[in-house]
C-alpha cells in the first residue's frame, strides 16, 4: 500500500516494495522481478490516463522512442534473469543510490543541462535504448531520467513530457513483466498480495496528493529513499569492512 501511494504521489514505490519482498524471504533477483510485476498495473493505469497526450518528443517520433524502449526493456529484463543473487545483492545499493540521486536532483540537473546543451534526435534514441535497459533491469526513477534527456532535444514544456514519460516507462515494464512471467521468475503469492495492496495504496495516494502539500510529499519521499539506500549499503558492505 505504501509503495502504491508513493508511486501515485512522487514515485519511488520500488524503494519500499523491493526491500519488503527481500525481508519476506524472497531472493533478491526474484524480489526485483516480483516487485516490477506487482507495481505494473498501477503504472499501466497511469499510462492509460495519459494516452491522449502521448505524442512525439521534439523531432523524435513516438514510434521510434517506443521501439527503442521496448528493445532496451527486453535486454534489461534478460540481463536481470541472468544475474546471480550474489551479484545483484552487491550491485543493488548502487542502483538504489542512482535512483535516489535522480529523484532528488534529476529535475535540477535537467534544467542545468538544457541551459547549456542540445543533442541530436539520433542521440536521444541511443540514450532511450540505454534507459530502456535500465528500466527492464531495475527502473528506479527512470521516468525522471527520460525527461532530463528529452529536455536536451528541444524546449518542450516539462508537463507535456509527462504523458510520453508515463507511456514509455510502462512499455519498458510491460516487456520486462512478460519476460519475467515466461521465465517463471515471479513469486506469485507475495506478488499478488503486494499487487492488491499497491492498487489500494495508489488509489488512496492519488486522493492524498490532492490535499497534502507537494513540498511535504517530496521531503518524505526523499527521506525514505535515502534511509533505505543507506540501510542497503550498510547491510551489504558493513560486514566486509568490519572484518578488516
Amino acid at each position: 500500500m505504501v509503495a502504491g501511494a508513493m508511486n501515485a504521489l512522487a514515485g519511488g514505490g520500488s524503494f519500499v516494495s523491493l526491500p519488503a519482498l527481500i525481508a519476506a524471504g524472497v531472493p533478491p533477483v526474484q524480489a526485483n522481478t516480483s516487485s516490477t510485476v506487482a507495481l505494473f498495473p498501477g503504472g499501466l493505469a497511469s499510462a492509460w490516463a495519459y494516452r491522449d497526450g502521448a505524442s512525439s518528443v521534439g523531432a523524435v517520433p513516438m514510434r521510434a522512442l517506443l521501439a527503442a524502449t521496448l528493445c532496451g526493456g527486453l535486454v534489461g529484463a534478460l540481463l536481470l534473469l541472468r544475474t546471480s543473487s550474489a551479484a545483484f545483492t552487491f550491485v543493488l545499493p548502487w542502483l538504489l543510490l542512482v535512483a535516489s540521486l535522480a529523484l532528488a536532483f534529476g529535475r535540477r540537473i535537467g534544467e542545468a543541462l538544457r541551459a547549456r546543451w542540445h543533442i541530436h534526435a539520433h542521440a536521444v534514441l541511443a540514450v532511450q535504448f540505454g534507459l530502456g535497459i535500465y528500466g527492464g533491469y531495475f527502473g528506479g526513477a527512470v521516468g525522471i531520467m527520460m525527461i532530463a534527456v528529452w529536455g536536451l532535444l528541444d524546449n518542450s514544456d516539462i508537463k507535456r513530457l509527462n504523458a510520453p514519460r508515463t507511456l514509455l516507462v510502462s512499455a519498458a515494464n510491460a516487456v520486462a513483466v512478460l519476460a519475467f512471467i515466461v521465465a517463471g521468475a515471479v513469486r506469485w503469492p507475495e506478488t499478488l498480495a503486494m499487487l492488491a495492496g499497491a492498487v489500494i495504496g495508489g488509489y488512496g495516494g492519488a486522493h492524498l496528493g490532492k490535499r497534502a502539500p507537494a513540498n511535504v510529499i517530496r521531503a518524505l519521499t526523499l527521506c525514505a529513499t535515502a534511509c533505505i539506500t543507506l540501510v542497503f549499503f550498510l547491510k551489504t558492505y558493513a560486514p566486509t569492512l568490519l572484518q578488516h
